[in-house]
C-alpha cells in the first residue's frame, strides 16, 4: 500500500470527533518525521501517532500492550499510551495518543561519548531481553521478522547481489551472510526492540533516557537489536558495546547478518535508504 499523506487537519478532526477534551491543545507535526508512522505535538505534553498504511496498522495496539508491560521493567523511559483512537471515516486506521519523551534523539544529540553511549545503551538492552516475556508478541509478520531467524530475508539478500553485481565485495559478503545462518537461537525467547536506531533512541549526558518506537518489538531472537554495532559504533566502542549486551558470538554474527541485509537492500534499491542509519556503502564498510 501506499503511503497516506497525514496533515494537522486530520489530526485536529480526529481529536475533534473522538477526544474533544483535548481539543484545545496546539498540534504541530514533529520536525523529523518516521516512515511508518505519522506523529505531531499535542500541546507541550501529548503525542499522536498515525501509522501511514495498513501495513503498520497492527504496531498500534501491539504496541499499547508491549509499552504497557515493559514500561513497568525497563531502567529508561518508553512513551506511555493515554488512548487508543478508533477507525473512522476521517482516517481509516487504528491511531493513538501518547505521552511525549523530553530529550534529543541520538540523531540529533551534539557531544555524545561514544564509549559512555555504548556501555549504557547495552545495558539497556540487557535489561529489555531480561524481562518476562509472557503475554508478548512471538516474531512474524507483524515484527517484519524482526526476532525471527535473518534467513528470513536470505531471498533479498541473494538478489541485492546479483543487482550490485561487482559494485561490493560479494564473496566477502556471502562469508559474511553464511557465518549468520550457522547459528540459531536456542534460549527461550527474549523481548526485543526491533529497531534499535539512531532516530529511536533518546539520549542525555551520552547516556540512554528512553527507547522510543516499538512498532517491531516482540519475543523471539533478539540479535535484530544489535545492528547499531555497525552502523554507528567505531571497532573501540564496539567492543564496549558487545561486553554491555552480554551476547555470544553467534548471536553476534546473526546480528552482524542483520547489518549486512540492511546494507545491500539499500544499495541495491530494494528498500528505500532511511536516515537513521548511515549509507549502504558505509555499513558495508563496518561489516568488513
Amino acid at each position: 500500500m501506499d503511503n497516506m499523506e497525514i496533515d494537522r487537519n486530520t489530526v485536529a478532526l480526529l481529536i475533534r470527533q473522538q477526544f474533544p477534551h483535548l481539543d484545545h491543545l496546539p498540534i504541530e507535526p514533529v520536525s523529523k518525521q518516521g516512515w511508518d508512522n505519522a506523529t505531531f505535538r499535542l500541546g507541550d505534553a501529548l503525542s499522536v501517532r498515525l501509522p501511514r498504511n495498513e501495513s503498520y496498522a497492527e504496531a498500534v495496539n501491539k504496541e499499547a500492550h508491549a509499552l504497557a508491560v515493559l514500561g513497568e521493567h525497563l531502567s529508561v523511559e518508553v512513551p506511555s499510551f493515554v488512548a487508543v483512537g478508533l477507525p473512522s471515516d476521517t482516517f481509516p486506521l487504528p491511531w493513538s495518543i501518547r505521552r511525549w519523551v523530553e530529550g534529543d534523539t541520538l540523531e540529533s544529540a551534539d557531544g555524545v561519548n561514544p564509549e559512555t553511549f555504548a556501555v549504557s545503551l547495552g545495558k539497556a538492552l540487557c535489561d529489555l531481553r531480561a524481562i518476562d516475556t509472557g503475554g508478548g508478541f512471538i516474531a512474524g509478520k507483524h515484527s517484519f521478522y524482526r526476532g525471527c531467524h535473518p534467513s528470513a530475508y536470505g531471498d533479498e539478500v541473494q538478489k541485492s547481489l546479483d543487482i550490485l553485481g561487482s559494485k561490493v565485495d560479494a564473496v566477502r559478503c556471502l562469508e559474511v551472510w553464511l557465518r549468520g545462518m550457522t547459528s540459531a537461537w536456542t534460549a527461550r525467547p527474549a523481548w526485543f526492540h526491533g529497531d534499535v536506531a539512531i532516530g529511536n533512541i533518546i539520549v542525555t549526558k551520552s547516556v540512554v533516557k528512553a527507547l522510543i518506537d516499538f512498532g517491531t518489538c516482540g519475543i523471539g531472537d533478539p540479535a535484530c537489536d544489535f545492528v547499531m554495532a555497525w552502523t554507528y559504533f567505531d571497532s573501540e566502542s564496539r567492543k564496549l558495546f558487545r561486553d554491555a549486551c552480554e551476547v555470544d558470538d553467534q548471536t553476534w554474527q546473526r546480528a552482524r547478518a542483520w547489518a549486512l541485509w540492511k546494507a545491500l537492500v539499500c544499495m541495491s534499491g530494494l528498500s528505500s535508504p532511511d536516515t537513521e542509519y548511515p549509507s549502504g556503502e558505509g555499513r558495508l564498510a563496518a561489516l568488513s
